[in-house]
Order: C-alpha cells, then structure tokens, then sequence
C-alpha cells in the first residue's frame, strides 16, 4: 500500500515547512549530482594508479638532473610533483554505491546532488558524501496507553513500514529522519487512537478493534502527512498490538460476555417463536386439534419453556382437564 501524502491539509500540530534555527525555511529537494558511470571511472582509476608511480620516477629524474646542475631539472621535478598531486586529486574523485544506497554530495558544505547509481562511479572533484539507504525499512511503536474516544483506557502499538523518497531532505531537512519518523508515528497513532471507540461504535464511526482496516488506512495517511518534510515516503501501517489496559480488562471482558450472552438469548428466543408459530399453525391448519384461546396459551407457555430453557426439562402429562 503506497500511501503519499494526500492534498488534505496536515494536522495542525504539524509544521508545514522545515525551519532552519536561524528562521530560515530549509527549502532543497533532491537532484542528480554530476558523475560518470563505471566505463568511465575504472579508466580514470587505472590512468590514476599508472600515474603515481610514473610522477615519482619523473620527480627522481629531475631531482637527479637538479642535482647534475641541468636546468631542465626543475621543470622536470615540478612536472613529476604535480603528476602525483593529480592522480592524488583523481582518486578522491571516486564512489562507490551498493544496490539500495544513495551517495548525497556536498562541496564544501553546499549541497550539489545525490548519486543514485550503483557500482563504482566518478564525481566532481572536492566532494563528500554521505551513504543514505533507500531500502525499506520498518519498525514498531512503543506500546501507548492512552484513551479512546470513550474515553477508556488502551494499550495500542503499530509497525511502519517506510523508506527515503527524497535523499536531500533526509539529510538537510530534519536532524536525524530515522528518529523522526519513529516519534511522528507515536504521535500519529495517540492521536488517531484517540479518534475512535475500541469497540461498539456508533452510527458513522469505526471502531479500533472492528475497522482495523480503515483505522490503518488513516493512521498510514497521517504518518505520511508528518513526515512529508523530511522526504520519507510510508508504504504501509498496521496496529501490531491492542488491547484495554489492565485496570479496566476485567470489567469490559464482563461486558463483553454480558452482551454474548444477550446476543445468543435473543436468537434462542426469536427461533423458538419462530418455531411455535410453526407448530400451532400445522396443528391448526392439519385440522389436528382445535384450540381455544386458553389452550392456545397454555400450548405456548410449555413450548417457550422448553425451548428455551437451559436444563433439560421433565415432561408432565396432563390427565385432566384445564376446566375445572
């Protein structure tokens, strides 16, 4: 389930625009840095290895011609030390990205691009980077107590799942996206948890335990909407753990049983109407016996009995008359 954030607007607790300390918005996004494939770098690798070794051996000569008092000397070593420097220089150039990373570039502290290419690869020369994970990644909430729309205290935990949409703004937007993201879900989930009734809901609403679900589908959205500035992008949210806390579970399991047991009473009686009904109409209409008002009630009084009595009931035969 791909969750991006929706054009409804985020909550109000949540800050729209990253603000840097000094109350500048952190405005940057990611974009492809300047680099070339591994074609590419390996030739530059290979050039820069021939090169170190060939820049010491002119850099001796010369310093051998310097010493023979040829003029020529100096150009020669100079040459050598600068060949050096240069395979030097070539070798900071290189990168290496595994599979799901990224390489975030930085020029002295600018940022200048994300290297998202796996394998070895050449970039712009005085640059850093920084690994970033675009894998996916998930975890889980802490266990929150907190309490339902009635009220009632819950104990409530979920698992993300989540990854790194946009590599800048992990990096540049939030101090660290990885705690980020963990404490914008517990303040998502306390707050949709907050939302709903655990259960028996009302008209319109949806319960916790009833519309996993749908309370999923809307935490998932609110999580998406919070951590949207820092470029993380959540594939998916699930409530890993309910229940009610301790101080009330005893009371509410009674309730629950309570209402099982009305629920089944219900249907018993509803299926022994149904089934006297039958019984006096055949009996009526097979011409079997005919029933005044009194026996009629009598008739129905014995068959509710037994239809709906929980022990086994003894039968009593009638030798007399209901007249007296």
């Amino acid at each position: 389930m791909n969750t991006e954030p929706q054009s409804s607007s985020p909550p109000e607790s949540v800050a729209t625009e990253p603000v840097g300390h000094d109350g500048v918005r952190v405005d940057i996004a990611e974009r492809p840095a300047w680099h070339k494939g591994s074609a590419a770098g390996i030739t530059a690798f290979v050039l820069g290895v021939l090169a170190v070794p060939g820049g010491i051996a002119i850099a001796i000569l010369g310093g051998v011609q310097l010493d023979a008092g040829h003029a020529v000397g100096g150009a020669v070593l100079a040459l050598g030390i600068l060949l050096v420097i240069a395979a030097a220089l070539v070798f900071t150039m290189f990168t290496i990205v595994a599979p799901g990373q990224t390489s975030v570039r930085q020029f002295f502290g600018r940022y200048v691009g994300t290297v998202r290419r796996d394998g070895i690869s050449f970039v712009a020369p005085f640059t850093t980077g920084r690994k970033v994970s675009v894998r996916v990644h998930n975890f889980e909430t802490n266990e929150l107590k907190v309490n339902d729309s009635d009220g009632n205290p819950i104990h409530i935990a979920a698992i993300v799942v989540w990854q790194v949409a946009d590599t800048a703004k992990a990096v540049f937007a939030v101090e660290d996206y990885s705690e980020f993201i963990e404490t914008q879900a517990e303040a998502a989930l306390r707050h949709v948890a907050t939302t709903h009734p655990y259960d028996e809901p009302g008209p319109g609403e949806q319960s916790l335990r009833g519309s996993t679900d749908v309370v999923s589908a809307e935490l998932a959205e609110e999580v998406a909407a919070r951590v949207a500035i820092a470029g993380l992008e959540v594939v998916e949210v699930r409530i890993s753990s309910l229940a009610y806390a301790p101080e009330i579970a005893q009371a509410m399991l009674q309730r629950q049983q309570a209402s099982a047991i009305i629920a089944a009473r219900e249907k018993i009686v509803e299926g022994a109407v149904t089934m006297v009904e039958q019984a006096l109409d055949r009996l009526e209409n097979e011409d079997i016996v005919s029933l005044d008002d009194e026996r009629r009630a009598q008739m129905v009084s014995n068959l509710l009995l037994v239809l709906t009595s929980e022990q086994r009931v003894t039968p009593v035969i009638n030798t007399g008359s209901l007249y007296s």
